[in-house]
């Protein structure tokens, strides 16, 4: 006899996510040997030369000064009408990018993929993504009744975007659905760090295009949580222009993050950006999603909402934040380019690597090799086709030998 109270579609859900795994087995290792001889390439944040949670010096003045009152009141639905109009100008900002824009306020980028997947997907039907990818795309699919596929991200030579295994998927399950999501992580990819090229850019639009054109419905959501530690900030954002005058039936949808961007992790505040040439398609999208913003969390982080505009309407701050995100990002950069650099040396294979937070090292075995580092007090995150290794957390002088070992010890693991 079963003793679960839990209803039908949620018996037997336990949540393993090797990330906090890693993390916490790191942490442990710290409080047997000391910080100073563990390596943590676990975790997701920019860590500075100390180990310490680096914060952005702009942010941190103006959230100290904010009112009491702009911390504690309830923010509009879908969000405050002045972040909702910072954000789309944020996310569209320097592109010429035409059409109908739209945009509700989420729990952090997190929130956004959330609504995105429950409205922009039919239930019992199927998302497709690559096959290295956030692991939360495919719990967030399971909890809102979808399947997540994935197709083959990279070619056999791990030197570009294999758009033959992207548009072979977008077929085979358009055979069967009359609609399709389809997440796309870029620039600074997680778990990888590659960016999609523009020309890249081009076949995967002429793809969903042709779809389009057959009646199909394609909604595109593109994750930009980290695209302010792509390598060419600038020229990141480039592609943005690509999703003007797109038929009516693709809508694109643009994941905003201020977790990265801002060093802002645990306010969990972010948006969900959508333009169309349908304006009814956006009011749809605004009243779709304000709808589930009312159902999931009601209203979020009001004081992070203001912050945010603060930042973006004072060009003076907006000059700091965005020196102060260029410094990080180019200490993160500075960080992957030893490993990639030394990677390359001793033969390591990786993933392209482009730009974030992330490296990401292929493996046939990566639990094995993982737990064989720990053994040397290195701590990665095993996946499942490689290896995660998080350049954002570690400092420069714990860098230098880390490719090598992992090298040496995938040897090992290999025979």
């Amino acid at each position: 006899m079963s003793n679960s109270m839990a209803a039908s579609h949620a018996v037997n859900r336990t949540l393993y996510d090797p990330i906090f795994v890693a993390g916490t087995a790191c942490k442990e290792a710290m409080k047997i040997h000391g910080k100073d001889k563990v390596i943590n390439a676990t975790i997701g944040v920019v860590l500075d030369e100390e180990g310490k949670l680096a914060v952005l010096p702009t942010v941190e003045k103006i959230f100290r000064n904010l009112k009491m009152s702009e911390y504690t009141s309830y923010a509009a639905l879908s969000g405050n009408a002045d972040y909702v109009d910072a954000v789309k100008n944020i996310v569209f900002k320097n592109t010429n990018c035409a059409g109908y824009l739209g945009a509700v306020a989420t729990a952090g980028g997190t929130g956004a993929i959330h609504h995105a997947i429950a409205n922009y997907a039919e239930r019992g039907e199927t998302v497709l993504t690559s096959d290295w990818c956030w692991g939360n795309y495919k719990i967030i699919c399971a909890e809102t009744g979808k399947r997540l596929e994935t197709f083959k991200l990279f070619n056999d030579e791990l030197t570009a975007f294999n758009i033959t295994a992207f548009a072979d998927k977008v077929e085979s399950l358009l055979k069967v659905q009359n609609s399709l999501l389809i997440i796309l992580n870029t620039p600074a990819h997680n778990p990888t760090g590659y960016a999609i090229s523009n020309d890249e850019w081009d076949k995967i639009l002429d793809v969903i295009k042709s779809h389009a054109a057959k009646g199909k419905k394609i909604s595109l959501l593109v994750d930009i949580a980290y695209i302010d530690f792509a390598a060419e900030r600038k020229i990141a954002w480039g592609f943005m222009d690509k999703f003007s005058n797109l038929p009516a039936n693709v809508l694109t949808m643009i994941s905003f993050s201020m977790s990265k961007s801002y060093t802002f992790y645990g306010q969990r505040t972010g948006a969900l950006v959508a333009i169309s040439t349908d304006a009814d398609v956006i009011k749809e999208f605004e009243e779709t999603n304000k709808y589930s913003c009312r159902a999931v969390w009601s209203n979020i982080n009001n004081g992070a909402q203001v912050l945010c505009v603060k930042l973006y309407q004072d060009e003076k701050l907006s000059a700091e934040l965005e020196q102060d995100q260029t410094n990080l990002r180019n200490l993160v950069n500075r960080r992957a380019k030893i490993f990639v650099d030394e990677a390359n040396e001793v033969g390591l294979k990786i993933v392209p690597y482009k730009g974030g937070f992330f490296i990401a090292v292929p493996s046939e075995n990566p639990v094995a090799v993982c737990n064989e580092l720990q053994k040397d007090l290195i701590f990665a995150v095993p996946l499942k086709y490689g290896i995660r290794v998080a350049a954002c957390s570690m400092p420069l002088d714990k860098i230098p030998g880390v490719a090598t070992k992992m090298k040496a010890t995938m040897e090992v693991s290999s025979k």
